[in-house]
């Protein structure tokens, strides 16, 4: 799914807490039905030439952990943010010591160029990283190929932090749990 951040704001300068509140309140009646499966979300920045922090936080952040709490099947991701906004979308991450995933679209709609921005803690950004060279693994399979003492529950906290941002992808099989990226491709 593809939402155009311009038009449900209603201007190509997005700026303010109202606005950004407003903007939230669109995407989560858009965002409303669930889908059956894992779906990554598109926030469309293309044409927002400007969006300040306070709508970014609102907007963009407010929509994200509204999504994680319920855990939905969609997964936002920032699509085709003009560099202005980058920039906002960095101080932003930086002074909240948050993490995002961003994109650019190309003409079919395939994502391209996928990226994070903001730094993930150090421990994190191992497990990131070993479920991006993976493609998907759990917990266990970890625990066991990797030559630190850490157990099991260590990276199961680990997937969960990463989940509960949105950058993995929870798949349950019966009680177990395997974990994949969202910017790997499906």
């Amino acid at each position: 799914m593809k939402i155009n951040i311009k038009e449900i704001g209603n201007n190509s300068v997005l700026a303010g807490t109202d606005n950004g509140r407003r903007v939230l309140a669109k995407l989560l009646t858009l965002a409303g039905q669930e889908p059956g499966a894992v779906e990554t979300l598109y926030l469309d920045f293309g044409q927002v030439k400007v969006a300040t922090a306070s709508f970014l936080r609102e907007a963009v952040f407010g929509f994200r952990d509204a999504v994680r709490r319920r855990k939905s099947n969609y997964y936002p991701l920032i699509a085709n943010a003009e560099p202005l906004v980058l920039d906002e979308l960095a101080v932003l991450v930086k002074a909240l010591g948050e993490v995002l995933p961003v994109c650019t679209l190309d003409d079919s709609g395939e994502a391209e160029d996928l990226r994070l921005i903001g730094e993930l803690e150090p421990k994190q950004k191992i497990t990131f990283d070993l479920v991006t060279a993976r493609g998907e693994c759990d917990a266990a399979e970890l625990m066991r190929e990797q030559a630190d003492s850490v157990g099991q529950t260590a990276w199961n906290n680990r997937f969960a932090g990463l989940a509960g941002l949105g950058l993995l992808v929870e798949l349950s099989q019966g009680r177990s749990k395997r974990y994949k990226t969202l910017l790997a491709r499906s």
